[in-house]
């Protein structure tokens, strides 16, 4: 199944901004929140940074990116909140905060069931996004069998970490309920 974007021209110009923004200038300006920010077509000596925990708490208006287009600063700060985590879940540290923080906020499970966790997904890949198993076929961090069982989250989850981590919580909350449940499953039967 092909998923479809609601605006995917607005969130690779999105992206585009964030990448300009980012390589011109990382300090923040002083700017009202609803304001408009121009960005020219030639670099400016200093550019004008979203924070994007102010942008996803607050209705900050768009940004005019100077082709006629704007964009909605709130879906820009997701971009670039997005991005920042798939890179930070790209090693293994990593992967276990964005993992924690994804568990935080969705299943609110506890320290002992990440601790579960930590061991399940240890003994399965090392928090490695790019694990295989060349045997059974099993792919991620999670070690999805076959590994395009993740399209259900997305379908980048050959090179996304994130998403890799998103299908897995899903899939042991659906199937065993906790990590702990998944892990005693492992030392019962060799797998989850």
């Amino acid at each position: 199944m092909v998923k479809s974007f609601r605006k995917p021209i607005v969130v690779m110009t999105a992206a585009f901004a964030i990448t300009f923004l980012a390589s011109v200038n990382t300090t923040f300006a002083q700017v009202k929140f609803g304001d408009e920010v121009i960005i020219p077509d030639t670099p400016a000596a200093s550019s004008i940074m979203v924070d994007p925990s102010v942008a996803l708490t607050q209705n900050i208006g768009s940004i005019d990116l100077g082709t006629g287009r704007s964009i909605d600063a709130g879906e820009m700060a997701l971009v670039s909140l997005a991005a920042r985590q798939i890179k930070l879940a790209k090693t293994p540290e990593g992967a276990k905060v964005v993992a924690s923080e994804l568990v935080a906020t969705t299943y609110k499970w506890n320290a002992h069931q990440m601790s579960c966790l930590n061991t399940l997904w240890n003994n399965e890949s090392h928090w490695n996004f790019r694990a295989h198993n060349y045997n059974s076929g099993a792919t991620g961090i999670a070690q999805a069998l076959p590994g395009n069982k993740m399209d259900v989250v997305a379908t980048d989850w050959r090179t996304n970490p994130v998403t890799q981590i998103k299908w897995g919580i899903r899939y042991i909350k659906i199937r065993y309920g906790t990590p702990c449940r998944a892990l005693a499953q492992t030392h019962w039967s060799g797998y989850y």
